[in-house]
């Protein structure tokens, strides 16, 4: 996607996905603004020592939460491309304030999205997870309503120019409630804790996260569910290369947890294509088009992918590496 010259809007911007949005942009193209759209102005004051917004620069900052729809308008007017990044994303606190999350996570979606149409917005690319899928926790839930949102948000937006679409991928490397940083203190006192000695994840690093999400912007068409091919990790593999001397304790699973993860559920694949690095999910049945992917490969009955029946595993040695670099 050739971001050239384009306005673009980054809801949640100062989370550790925006951050790295931003360096990954302005080290790749040349956009006409770059707006970071978040309500932490201490966050944003931090991000604007590394990304200023003083002279020629296309940073601009803008002070707002997603469940202010008032403040979206003023903040999408003019921009072509919008990254809705913004959510309540840690489980414990999502189970323990489900209205909260519900606010964020659902009515936040809606607001993004009455905005994006009634502002001429070209193309809007929400950030989804994989506990959207099949969810067993608030977070969850909230994400999976929030996917149909921009899904269907095609159909609000009809013959309009406004395009919705999802990226759904899994657990980040190093970005803010990882594990890592979690194991890494523990070891510090000679014992990590993991909840169950069974449990799996996806992974990917913030680097590709984030060129996934460009990537997708420019193939969408309105309506996709794109999901990335990428490796799973056992979570007993991670702390022995985090805490190798240290001692794992077994606390038992938390509320809304999973042993293993989901990216695409087995009633999904019907309309899901295969890519050679990506699955790409379309609109069970849109009102506004179809998408064509004509290159896509239709999957069997039958399959699921899930964190742990991945054909592809971190070795130890790319583990250690995406530690380091973490």
């Amino acid at each position: 996607m050739d971001l050239n010259g384009q306005v673009i809007l980054v809801t949640g911007g100062t989370g550790s996905f925006g951050r790295k949005f931003v360096e990954v942009v302005l080290g790749r193209y040349q956009p006409r603004k770059l707006i970071i759209f978040s309500r932490d102005e201490l966050k944003q004051s931090e991000m604007r020592q590394q990304f200023p917004d003083a002279g020629s620069s296309p940073m601009r900052y803008f002070v707002g939460d997603v469940r202010d729809k008032e403040r979206l308008y003023r903040a999408m007017n003019g921009v072509d491309i919008v990254v809705h990044a913004a959510a309540l994303k840690q489980v414990p606190s999502c189970e323990y304030n489900p209205f909260e999350a519900v606010k964020t996570n659902v009515i936040g979606a809606q607001n993004v999205i009455d905005a994006a149409i009634d502002c001429n917005v070209k193309k809007v690319m929400a950030i989804s997870t994989d506990k959207a899928v099949n969810p067993v926790n608030i977070y969850g839930a909230t994400k999976l309503c929030a996917e149909k949102m921009f899904v269907d948000g095609n159909s609000y937006s009809s013959e309009g120019r406004c395009r919705f679409a999802c990226s759904r991928y899994g657990n980040v490397v190093g970005s803010r409630g990882s594990v890592l940083p979690v194991f890494r203190e523990q070891a510090k006192k000679g014992m990590v804790t993991i909840t169950d000695e069974r449990m799996t994840r996806f992974w990917l690093t913030l680097q590709q996260g984030v060129e996934f999400v460009i990537n997708c912007i420019g193939l969408m068409h309105g309506g996709e569910v794109f999901v990335p091919k990428i490796p799973s990790v056992r979570i007993t593999e991670l702390a022995r290369v985090i805490a190798p001397k240290a001692r794992m304790e077994f606390v038992g699973i938390r509320p809304g947890e999973k042993i293993h993860e989901s990216l695409i559920a087995e009633d999904e694949t019907r309309y899901t294509v295969e890519l050679d690095d990506m699955f790409v999910i379309g609109p069970p049945d849109p009102s506004w088009g179809r998408t064509y992917f004509p290159a896509g490969r239709a999957l069997k009955d039958g399959f699921r992918y899930t964190s742990d029946n991945n054909p592809h595993w971190l070795t130890t040695e790319e583990l250690q590496v995406l530690v380091e670099k973490a």
